[in-house]
């Protein structure tokens, strides 16, 4: 199989290793919806339909969470392994996101080391929130700043809401939650200042930052709500924002691309499918609405397709990945 010279990079490209599948058994992965088939191949055969030359695959909610113990651990490294293995056939086709143990943090930094100083992933995957933490809680700023020390990507991708009793209205948590969701975990990074204090975390957050660009300029309120939050709100809560990076995933359409074009830098906006939880049908539909786009001139095109990727995933490049 034959690797484009240039083509995008998905960095919002999930994996469902058969570890992870028999790990998971019976259990909900997420609430209402349809959990799909997943083989490397499907992955290739759809890349290779859409211009897609390399994906960055991760394992989206639960991870590894719905286990307790050792046996959060032992789930956590074999998919990690798998992710290497395939990698290893694959070198120009896939890289990972490392999946962590967590919320057990000094577990999560041990198999940090491994999944990036042995296994050679990309950088790492988390949740929006762990228990009933979001990722601004003190309890995860050494490894957010272990992370951001070693210069990683972090790809955060939203779970169901912590809180069991929210009422759903029968739907999945998918469908809107995950915006909220992905919302809620940057906002508690904002006002716990952990953006300000790790200004370097390669932060990439999903399908356009959920509902942050349409909720920027009111994030700015926060000391005219409260007096008590002068001390804790951000210097300049647009410029924090601005510095995470943002991807298209579900979300390359009219709707949502001039708001987050409105918010984010084009050197800060990166390509996403969704696939395989959208199926192929919906990366046609998001290559599309990627190129359809006005909003970009090409230069912006080529940067948010695969450039900024190749900045943040240098391997891609060394593969003969070219940004030309």
């Amino acid at each position: 199989m034959t690797t484009p010279s240039a083509g995008l990079i998905d960095v919002h490209h999930h994996a469902i290793p058969p570890v992870y599948r028999a790990a998971l058994g019976d259990s909900v992965a997420i609430p209402g919806v349809d959990y799909p088939t997943w083989t490397p191949q499907a992955s290739l055969e759809v890349m290779d339909r859409h211009g897609i030359a390399a994906s960055v695959l991760s394992v989206t909610a639960p991870g590894v969470g719905f286990l307790e113990g050792d046996e959060r651990i032992r789930l956590a490294r074999a998919v990690n392994e798998f992710y290497a293995g395939l990698i290893a056939e694959h070198p120009s086709r896939f890289g990972a996101f490392a999946i962590l143990p967590l919320p057990d943090v000094a577990a999560a930094k041990d198999e940090l080391g491994y999944a990036i100083d042995e296994l050679g992933l990309d950088g790492v995957g988390m949740l929006t929130s762990y228990g009933n933490r979001y990722l601004g809680d003190p309890e995860f700023e050494p490894l957010l700043a272990e992370i951001a020390e070693r210069g990683l990507p972090l790809h955060v991708h939203p779970a169901a809401p912590p809180a069991k009793d929210l009422a759903t209205f029968d739907l999945p948590p998918s469908l809107y939650d995950f915006t909220f969701e992905t919302t809620r975990t940057v906002v508690s990074l904002l006002f716990n200042g952990v953006l300000e204090r790790l200004p370097h975390l390669k932060l990439i957050v999903s399908h356009a930052g959920g509902t942050l660009p349409f909720l920027a300029k009111r994030l700015t309120y926060g000391p005219t709500i409260g007096k008590y939050l002068t001390e804790r709100a951000p210097a300049d809560v647009i410029a924090s924002l601005r510095g995470l990076y943002y991807d298209i995933a579900m979300s390359a359409n009219e709707y949502a691309l001039p708001a987050l074009t409105r918010l984010a830098d084009p050197e800060k906006i990166l390509f996403g499918s969704d696939f395989p939880f959208m199926p192929a049908e919906h990366t046609t539909e998001t290559v599309a609405g990627f190129n359809a786009y006005p909003g970009w001139n090409d230069e912006q095109r080529t940067a948010i397709g695969w450039a900024n990727s190749l900045k943040l995933f240098p391997r891609f490049a060394s593969a003969g990945h070219s940004a030309t």
